[in-house]
Protein backbone atom coordinates (compact mmCIF):
# COMPACT_ATOMS: atom_id res chain seq x y z
CA UNK A 1 0.00 0.00 0.00
CA UNK A 2 2.79 2.35 0.94
CA UNK A 3 3.78 2.58 -2.98
CA UNK A 4 0.29 3.29 -3.93
CA UNK A 5 -0.05 6.04 -1.30
CA UNK A 6 3.17 7.62 -2.37
CA UNK A 7 2.38 7.59 -5.93
CA UNK A 8 -0.89 9.23 -5.06
CA UNK A 9 -0.49 11.58 -2.83
CA UNK A 10 3.28 12.63 -4.26
CA UNK A 11 3.11 12.08 -7.77
CA UNK A 12 0.00 12.19 -8.93
CA UNK A 13 -2.30 14.76 -6.63
CA UNK A 14 1.00 17.35 -5.28
CA UNK A 15 -0.12 17.15 -2.06
CA UNK A 16 3.35 16.29 -0.27
CA UNK A 17 6.81 16.07 -0.69
CA UNK A 18 8.57 12.23 -0.74
CA UNK A 19 10.02 13.52 2.55
CA UNK A 20 6.64 14.22 4.17
CA UNK A 21 5.68 10.32 2.80
CA UNK A 22 9.10 9.31 4.99
CA UNK A 23 7.86 10.76 8.06
CA UNK A 24 4.38 9.51 7.67
CA UNK A 25 5.68 5.63 6.85
CA UNK A 26 8.23 6.86 10.06
CA UNK A 27 4.72 7.85 12.29
CA UNK A 28 2.73 4.95 10.95
CA UNK A 29 5.20 2.27 11.87
CA UNK A 30 5.50 3.42 15.20
CA UNK A 31 2.02 3.45 15.83
CA UNK A 32 -0.59 0.29 16.76
CA UNK A 33 -2.08 -1.15 13.57
CA UNK A 34 -1.76 -2.11 10.09
CA UNK A 35 0.77 0.65 8.56
CA UNK A 36 -1.36 1.43 5.12
CA UNK A 37 -4.28 2.57 7.59
CA UNK A 38 -2.07 4.86 9.95
CA UNK A 39 -0.77 6.42 6.87
CA UNK A 40 -3.78 7.05 4.82
CA UNK A 41 -4.99 8.55 8.41
CA UNK A 42 -2.47 10.62 8.30
CA UNK A 43 -2.58 12.17 5.19
CA UNK A 44 -6.29 12.46 5.07
CA UNK A 45 -5.89 14.54 8.17
CA UNK A 46 -2.58 16.61 6.67
CA UNK A 47 -4.58 17.17 3.50
CA UNK A 48 -8.41 17.69 4.94
CA UNK A 49 -8.30 17.34 8.55
CA UNK A 50 -11.08 14.83 10.84
CA UNK A 51 -13.33 14.51 7.90
CA UNK A 52 -10.08 13.58 5.18
CA UNK A 53 -9.04 11.42 8.24
CA UNK A 54 -11.97 9.61 8.10
CA UNK A 55 -12.80 9.45 4.99
CA UNK A 56 -9.15 7.94 3.99
CA UNK A 57 -9.76 5.36 6.48
CA UNK A 58 -12.73 4.11 5.21
CA UNK A 59 -11.23 4.21 1.73
CA UNK A 60 -8.32 2.15 2.43
CA UNK A 61 -10.07 -0.58 4.84
CA UNK A 62 -13.45 -1.05 2.62
CA UNK A 63 -12.51 -2.40 -0.09
CA UNK A 64 -10.25 -4.80 1.59
CA UNK A 65 -12.77 -6.05 4.13
CA UNK A 66 -15.16 -6.63 1.06
CA UNK A 67 -13.08 -8.05 -0.48
CA UNK A 68 -11.43 -10.48 1.94
CA UNK A 69 -15.58 -11.00 3.23
CA UNK A 70 -16.29 -12.38 -0.03
CA UNK A 71 -13.25 -14.46 -0.40
CA UNK A 72 -13.75 -16.02 2.94
CA UNK A 73 -17.04 -17.02 1.76
CA UNK A 74 -16.05 -19.33 -0.96
CA UNK A 75 -12.37 -19.85 -0.01
CA UNK A 76 -13.01 -22.89 1.97
CA UNK A 77 -14.98 -24.56 -0.69
CA UNK A 78 -11.97 -23.95 -3.43
CA UNK A 79 -8.75 -24.23 -0.77
CA UNK A 80 -7.79 -27.51 -1.85
CA UNK A 81 -8.15 -26.25 -5.99
CA UNK A 82 -4.54 -26.41 -7.33
CA UNK A 83 -5.15 -23.35 -9.34
CA UNK A 84 -6.52 -21.36 -5.81
CA UNK A 85 -3.12 -22.49 -4.00
CA UNK A 86 -0.83 -21.42 -6.93
CA UNK A 87 -3.25 -18.04 -7.40
CA UNK A 88 -1.81 -17.61 -3.25
CA UNK A 89 1.96 -18.19 -3.77
CA UNK A 90 1.85 -15.38 -6.83
CA UNK A 91 0.08 -13.28 -4.35
CA UNK A 92 2.60 -14.00 -1.82
CA UNK A 93 5.16 -13.16 -4.17
CA UNK A 94 3.81 -10.00 -5.07
CA UNK A 95 3.66 -8.86 -1.75
CA UNK A 96 6.69 -9.50 -1.09
CA UNK A 97 8.00 -7.11 -4.61
CA UNK A 98 5.74 -4.03 -2.91
CA UNK A 99 7.30 -4.20 0.32
CA UNK A 100 11.10 -4.35 -1.59
CA UNK A 101 9.78 -1.32 -3.68
CA UNK A 102 8.85 0.42 -0.42
CA UNK A 103 12.16 -0.37 1.17
CA UNK A 104 14.13 0.91 -1.41
CA UNK A 105 12.13 4.21 -2.27
CA UNK A 106 12.43 4.98 1.74
CA UNK A 107 16.60 4.00 1.41
CA UNK A 108 17.25 6.20 -1.37
CA UNK A 109 14.96 9.18 0.01
CA UNK A 110 16.55 8.72 3.56
CA UNK A 111 20.09 10.80 4.98
CA UNK A 112 22.67 8.43 4.96
CA UNK A 113 25.56 8.21 7.97
CA UNK A 114 27.29 5.90 9.87
CA UNK A 115 25.19 5.99 12.38
CA UNK A 116 22.04 5.37 10.13
CA UNK A 117 23.84 2.26 8.74
CA UNK A 118 24.83 1.12 12.72
CA UNK A 119 21.08 1.26 13.18
CA UNK A 120 20.19 -0.77 10.53
CA UNK A 121 22.17 -3.43 10.98
CA UNK A 122 21.13 -3.52 14.62
CA UNK A 123 17.44 -3.51 13.97
CA UNK A 124 18.20 -6.12 11.30
CA UNK A 125 20.35 -8.52 13.65
CA UNK A 126 17.90 -7.79 16.83
CA UNK A 127 14.52 -8.72 15.00
CA UNK A 128 16.11 -11.50 12.43
CA UNK A 129 18.68 -13.23 14.72
CA UNK A 130 18.18 -12.30 18.30
CA UNK A 131 14.03 -12.48 17.98
CA UNK A 132 13.80 -9.58 20.26
CA UNK A 133 10.02 -8.16 19.79
CA UNK A 134 9.80 -5.73 17.01
CA UNK A 135 7.86 -2.80 19.63
CA UNK A 136 10.83 -3.02 21.84
CA UNK A 137 13.28 -2.50 18.82
CA UNK A 138 11.12 0.56 17.24
CA UNK A 139 10.80 2.12 20.95
CA UNK A 140 14.64 1.91 21.08
CA UNK A 141 15.19 3.65 17.75
CA UNK A 142 13.09 5.73 19.00
CA UNK A 143 15.08 6.97 21.61
CA UNK A 144 18.46 6.66 20.08
CA UNK A 145 16.98 8.61 17.42
CA UNK A 146 15.76 11.60 19.97
CA UNK A 147 19.06 11.12 21.66
CA UNK A 148 21.44 11.06 18.36
CA UNK A 149 19.67 14.60 17.30
CA UNK A 150 19.73 16.16 20.77
CA UNK A 151 23.68 15.59 20.40
CA UNK A 152 23.29 16.98 16.96
CA UNK A 153 22.17 19.91 17.65
CA UNK A 154 24.14 20.63 20.80
CA UNK A 155 27.02 20.12 18.69
CA UNK A 156 25.74 22.33 16.06
CA UNK A 157 24.71 24.87 18.66
CA UNK A 158 28.49 24.56 19.80
CA UNK A 159 30.05 25.17 17.07
CA UNK A 160 28.31 28.73 15.67
CA UNK A 161 28.74 29.82 19.67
Amino acid sequence: MIPLIQREVCDNKKWMKEQDILEIVAIAESTPGPIAINAATFVGFRTSGFLGAALATLGVVLPSFLIISLISLVLTEFQSVRAVQYAFMGIRAAVLALILKALWMMFKASKKNAFSYFIMAAVLVLTAFVKIDAVYVIIGCGLFGLLWSLLMRKEHSDDTA
